[in-house]
């Protein structure tokens, strides 16, 4: 079946389908709920929820209010600005119900019946339990009322009519809250129901269809996330170091790992918020990606440790050799390399290898570029490992002469062939930002 005919096939069963939302309304609330009406465990709980489902990052724009949304996200069909979950009565969500908030997250429909742009990643949050979202419910109803308007969408026709998302609900969702699998331990179970569920980490970490569908056959094989490449978290991840339940852990918790590198680009906010969430909620995350990287067996240590004496002997030598890219000949990448990184990254350094990070391993060179262009930079008063941004230091030329020469001098990895078009897409992106 080709793209028109699927777009064709969702807009008639939207059609067809869309017309009972609106007989299952919740009444509206009269007004918002007073902070009083919930007891302070059940916030603090949504609280730590709110925090592994990432809510703040994706519900507040550059400089804005935290949960006022504006957020603009950019998808294949145009872009879509994160709605205002502050309690404020007109342009929030004070006037919902728990009814409401409940239906949203399970069945992607708003409190007027319209249906929910799967950006909105429903199609996992349906996993989550009632007393969950009831837990996120007191969270964002006792947060600080901020009266802000969302720009309005831009999306491309058939994208933009709502009552086709019933057609791809039909096609793609599956309703439903985790189901335990029994022969699995409480610990699995549990990163598994925040995985699948509120972490939502498929969303990025699966590859999609033409629909913007996950595909599910493909699932955590890894996908794209704001022009970035979301690695693979099953056994087909690019990691020269076999990633364990105790490294993923490390990852997670502190956003940096010693065999694998720092968390960057949206990782990183992902890594701030599972900072300050349970230590075995982040645990059990842990054991449970582990268990889906079963063919990456990191108990090995032998294969780890030979890994890592690689790199760091790849790196050692980095200097004396040249780039290899025909394209950019007249560039030499390790005299850009020896300016710009041998510094911070040449032997004797406290930095992570670079030839065992997942940016320069990974199966395109989108991160590798993001980082060099934009650096690293934690939030403010936050931990973390700061890197210069070259975006306005190193030419085109420069950047893909480097790219291209990491990717052969420190790696075992086949060469990028896309480096030049991915820079020039990384660079519009960049420009286009507000």
């Amino acid at each position: 079946m080709n793209v028109r005919m699927m777009l064709s096939g969702a807009i008639l069963l939207g059609a067809v389908t869309a017309g009972g939302s609106a007989d299952r309304l919740v009444g509206a609330a009269a007004a918002p709920p007073d902070r009083a009406s919930f007891d302070a465990s059940l916030i603090a709980k949504g609280g730590e929820l709110a925090a592994i489902g990432n809510c703040r990052t994706c519900h507040t724009r550059p400089g804005g209010e935290p949960f006022a949304g504006g957020l603009p996200l950019v998808t294949p069909f145009g872009t879509i600005h994160s709605t205002n979950i502050t309690p404020d009565p007109d342009t929030g969500i004070g006037l919902w119900t728990s009814g409401d908030f409940l239906r949203a997250m399970h069945e992607g429909i708003d409190r007027s019946g319209r249906q929910l742009y799967p950006a909105f990643p429903y199609d996992h949050f349906t996993r989550v339990t009632d007393a969950d979202v009831a837990a996120l419910y007191a969270f964002v109803m006792t947060r600080e009322p901020v009266r802000a308007e969302v720009p309005p969408n831009r999306l491309r026709f058939p994208a933009g009519f709502r009552p086709a998302i019933a057609g791809w609900k039909a096609l793609f969702f599956e309703p439903g809250v985790y189901r335990p699998d029994p022969a699995q331990s409480a610990v699995w179970n549990r990163g598994a129901y925040l995985v699948e569920g509120l972490a939502h980490c498929g969303a990025c970490h699966t590859p999609r269809n033409a629909l913007g569908a996950e595909e599910k056959r493909r699932d955590l094989a890894g996908g794209e996330a704001e022009h970035w490449h979301a690695s693979s978290l099953s056994e087909t991840s690019p990691a020269s170091v076999p990633w364990s339940a105790d490294a993923l852990y490390e990852y997670l918790r502190r956003g940096h790992e010693s065999s694998h590198g720092i968390a960057a680009g949206p990782m990183a906010p992902v890594a701030q918020n599972l900072a300050g969430v349970a230590e075995e909620d982040v645990r059990a995350i842990a054991v449970y990606i582990a268990s889906r990287m079963q063919g990456r067996d990191a108990s090995v240590r032998g294969v780890a440790n030979a890994a890592v004496a690689e790199a760091k002997r790849r790196e050692a030598g980095a200097a004396e050799s040249g780039s290899g890219n025909a394209a950019t000949a007249t560039v030499d990448g390790a005299t850009v390399f020896a300016g710009a990184c041998a510094s911070c990254h040449g032997p004797g350094t406290s930095a992570v290898a670079l030839g065992l990070t997942t940016s320069l391993n990974a199966p395109d060179p989108r991160n590798a570029i993001h980082i060099t262009l934009a650096g690293l930079w934690p939030e403010r008063g936050s931990p973390g490992s700061i890197m210069p941004s070259f975006a306005g230091e190193l030419t085109d030329g420069q950047v893909i002469a480097l790219v291209d020469y990491l990717r052969g001098r420190l790696t075992d990895k086949p060469p990028w062939s896309d480096v030049p078009q991915r820079l020039r897409e990384i660079r519009e992106a960049m420009n286009s930002e507000p």
